[in-house]
């Protein structure tokens, strides 16, 4: 399959779901920035994907990557890391947002699962009230967080360096 063709805006995102709705597949939301996929991000799909039928991944934009991240960051840009999350086998769709969190995505796309990582307690979810009103279960999924992007940058950084 071209995986450029799971990577959707929201609106057709909101479309191509309503089949899968339709049926009654459970819909899940993985979210983060994917700034070099490593191991800790396969493993939170790979959970996340576990709590559903289709899995929606959105990938945080340039503007919002660096805004979290900070400067320097993101070192792919946006469509980059969208197709590196496209192109895993347990994703079935990928939206780039612009927005700090997913709260206007969980309201648009209605999942059934928001799914977060073991960084995360549901008590510490961002987006747990718009969850709770909204009637969307949280799951927070994946393995210890003992991998990082931050960790790898610098790792990559002390070699260069010497």
């Amino acid at each position: 399959m071209d995986t450029s063709k799971k990577i959707l805006g929201r609106d057709a995102l909101k479309q191509a779901l309503e089949p899968h709705r339709k049926r009654g597949e459970k819909i899940v939301l993985a979210n983060g920035c994917f700034d070099l996929l490593h191991a800790g991000h396969i493993r939170y799909l790979q959970g996340a994907r576990a709590e559903g039928d289709i899995l929606v991944v959105a990938v945080n934009s340039d503007s919002s990557t660096e805004s979290l991240k900070g400067p320097g960051r993101p070192v792919l840009p946006e469509r980059g890391r969208a197709a590196l999350v496209a192109a895993l086998s347990s994703v079935d769709f990928v939206v780039i947002f612009p927005e700090p969190n997913v709260e206007s995505l969980l309201q648009d796309l209605r999942p059934n699962v928001h799914a977060k990582g073991t960084d995360y307690t549901p008590e510490t979810v961002p987006e747990r009230s718009a969850s709770a009103r909204l009637g969307i279960r949280v799951a927070i999924v994946g393995d210890p967080k003992t991998h990082s992007t931050r960790d790898l940058l610098a790792n990559i950084r002390k070699r260069a360096d010497g």
